[in-house]
């Protein structure tokens, strides 16, 4: 587990303020602070690709795509203006349907995502898929999809929210799977989320190309006090 980058607690007004005003990105989750490191290669490639195939998609939609300089917020709404309990992240890519709703009067924190996508790193698997996924079932109900990306393989998960609440799992793996969104009526086909995507020979073994299965519901409130940082 990482270290904040300070170990005093900030509340969600102090964070904006400091963070509109700062040269690098931050992430905010239960008063701490974290700096968010560069990115590898193999992100940035597929970071690039993903806005390429899902910009042209979303034309004459009702949607739209922000990238990684955009904030979204998820949590409980604060009591008071000095409140610490909620996290802003910076998803990788995510995707916005009808009009965009925002945090406060300076609109640079998106509350209302559709479908969020992440590039997974070693040192941010488990808090992708955990702490913060869990604040997004709880805290986001705009959220219908929530989409997985690895950079060590052609491996695709895909979280999709159904009308009950709960949450169906897919995984799609190698370079000839596809599979489509529904919440925002894209495709996307692995061979072109990797383009010029580099894997070591181990990684391209032939595997299924998807699994389905059905996690159960999940209960309302989230955990605090997570002291991850995301890195890249």
């Amino acid at each position: 587990m990482a270290v904040p980058q300070s170990q005093f607690l900030v509340t969600e007004e102090e964070y904006l303020a400091m963070e509109r005003d700062a040269e690098e990105r931050h992430e905010y989750i239960d008063g701490y602070v974290f700096a968010m490191a560069g990115e590898s290669p193999e992100h940035g490639e597929i970071c690039a690709n993903l806005g390429w195939i899902i910009g042209p998609q979303l034309r004459g939609a009702p949607c739209r795509m922000r990238t990684a300089n955009s904030k979204v917020r998820s949590g409980p709404k604060p009591a008071f203006t000095r409140g610490q309990k909620g996290l802003y992240s910076y998803p990788d890519l995510f995707v916005i349907c009808g009009e965009l709703q925002f945090h406060d009067k300076h609109k640079d924190v998106i509350v209302n995502p559709t479908v969020i996508f992440e590039v997974l790193s070693e040192s941010t698997a488990s808090y992708d898929r955990g702490e913060k996924f869990l604040r997004y079932q709880n805290w986001c109900p705009t959220l219908r999809d929530y989409v997985l990306i690895s950079q060590t393989s052609p491996t695709i998960e895909h979280y999709s929210r159904q009308p009950d609440g709960s949450w169906t799992y897919r995984v799609y793996q190698g370079l000839e799977a596809s599979f489509s969104i529904k919440s925002i009526k894209c495709n996307l086909k692995l061979s072109e989320v990797y383009e010029r995507v580099k894997f070591p020979p181990v990684a391209l073994e032939k595997k299924p190309g998807a699994k389905k299965t059905t996690t159960k519901k999940t209960s309302t409130g989230s955990k605090g006090g997570s002291k991850t940082r995301k890195k890249r």
